[in-house]
């Protein structure tokens, strides 16, 4: 039983009535079921344990994590059709504290009076604060409320912690091409809802231009095919018009879309993971892909130029000493240039840097080094090694026996610089040339 059957409001609005303005392409093929939902076969798909829960009612906790367009709100509308909890909608950018609390109301008198749970389904749970959070937390505990979330943002970052130990995480992925192209054929195809009775014809390579276009995201690419056909004048066929979507067609009627990337967010950690891990792979290619990706998304080129230098240091070191001044020099420049003409520096620091060989004995012999610097606590310095500033120091012995290696070339290999009990050990081990 649904929210409307207990005379509540519509959990994601009313359809239209014949009076109105239908609703958009991607609103009207929104999939109402299983046998409509396209993608994320290894989450829903026949057998998955997700789905036998949704079918069997058995649901838990959920947040729903996903790029915009992986089906986050469509999975939550399917899940309405099968549970017999009230199913109560909320988004966190029209609603706040307020409202939450006539639904935990409402909640609470539910289970009173025929013990029937409440499903809360919270669009851009992100959206809420950590205290705003806080206010779910216990109604969640207390098994009042299955929370069902949905983030385009990493909920490790997002959620708060007790919340998200509550709730199973699904991850939903980027529409694949296949399933964005099964997509647009069933809205071409489809008279009832899609543009069956306008006849469109949508030519192969504009179909794989529109699912370039869409880049995982089935509302994006609804909605441009939707807009192609409108601007596109129908073409006279024998006795009948068709709308013809080709290459041109689509070069009229779309401009570039903009890459999704987010500098606040985790997708700006995922593209320069990608971007350093090439580099220290030795692949330029990759390396020149993702610094693309990261310019084009809006990256500020100085958060670029900055990882560049810590890698010259990090993975490159001393087995080409020159790495760090040219990234260092590339980081110069992109401060004298700017962009555009910046990405051509980045362009050039970034193959030297991939074509470096890659040594990070001085990182690692750093890091172990102050791993024994906290472990060991504070160990004495050698006495040969000290300053004796004053005539006290000269008699305990500060600086006796310290061999000055421009008057005594041994010093090199028989004074020991460590203290007494790290005595022999090796931090800097470079690789051999």
């Amino acid at each position: 039983m649904s929210a409307r059957d207990e005379g509540q409001s519509p959990l994601f609005g009313e359809h239209p009535t014949p009076e109105t303005a239908p609703p958009p392409l991607a609103e009207r093929m929104r999939p109402r079921n299983f046998d409509e939902f396209l993608g994320q076969e290894d989450i829903i798909g026949i057998g998955r344990p997700l789905r036998r829960a949704i079918e069997t009612d058995t649901l838990s906790s959920l947040i729903l994590w996903g790029p915009p367009g992986s089906g986050k709100t469509t999975l939550a509308r399917v899940i309405a059709q099968y549970t017999k909890a009230t199913f109560v909608a909320f988004s966190a950018v029209t609603s706040g504290i307020p409202e939450l609390r006539r639904i935990v109301a409402a909640a609470e008198q539910q289970r009173r009076l025929n013990g029937r749970r409440t499903m809360l389904f919270v669009d851009e749970i992100h959206r809420f604060n950590k205290a705003q959070q806080d206010a779910f937390l216990p109604h969640v505990e207390n098994g009042l409320i299955i929370l069902l979330g949905a983030t385009t943002e990493n909920p490790s970052f997002e959620v708060i912690a007790p919340l998200l130990s509550r709730s199973l995480v699904v991850v939903l992925s980027p529409l694949s091409d296949e399933a964005l192209g099964s997509i647009l054929d069933r809205a071409v195809g489809d008279p009832e809802r899609g543009l069956g009775r306008r006849r469109v014809e949508l030519v192969k390579d504009a179909r794989e231009r529109l699912i370039a276009f869409a880049n995982g995201d089935a509302r994006v690419g609804l909605t441009a095919l939707e807009f192609v056909v409108e601007q596109t004048p129908p073409e006279r066929h024998e006795q009948e018009h068709r709308v013809r979507i080709d290459g041109p067609a689509l070069d009229a009627a779309l401009t570039n879309k903009t890459l999704r990337y987010d500098r606040a967010g985790e997708e700006h950690y995922n593209l320069i993971s990608a971007y350093i891990k090439s580099l220290r792979d030795s692949d330029p290619d990759g390396a020149l892909y993702w610094l693309a990706r990261m310019l084009e998304g809006g990256e500020d080129p100085r958060f670029v130029a900055r990882r560049m230098i810590i890698f010259a240091s990090e993975d490159i070191g001393n087995a080409d000493p020159l790495a760090l001044v040219v990234a260092t020099a590339v980081f110069h420049a992109v401060e004298c240039v700017g962009l555009p003409e910046a990405r051509i520096n980045l362009a050039q620091g970034t193959t030297y840097l991939a074509a470096c060989r890659k040594d990070n004995a001085s990182y690692i012999g750093l890091l172990e080094a102050v791993k024994d610097a906290r472990d060991r606590g504070n160990l004495a310095v050698p006495l040969h090694l000290r300053n004796a500033v004053t005539s006290l120091m000269r008699d305990l012995g500060y600086g006796r026996s310290y061999k000055y290696v421009h008057e005594d070339p041994t010093a090199e290999s028989t004074q020991t610089h460590l203290p007494d009990s790290l005595r022999g050990k090796r931090y800097y081990r470079p690789k051999p040339l």
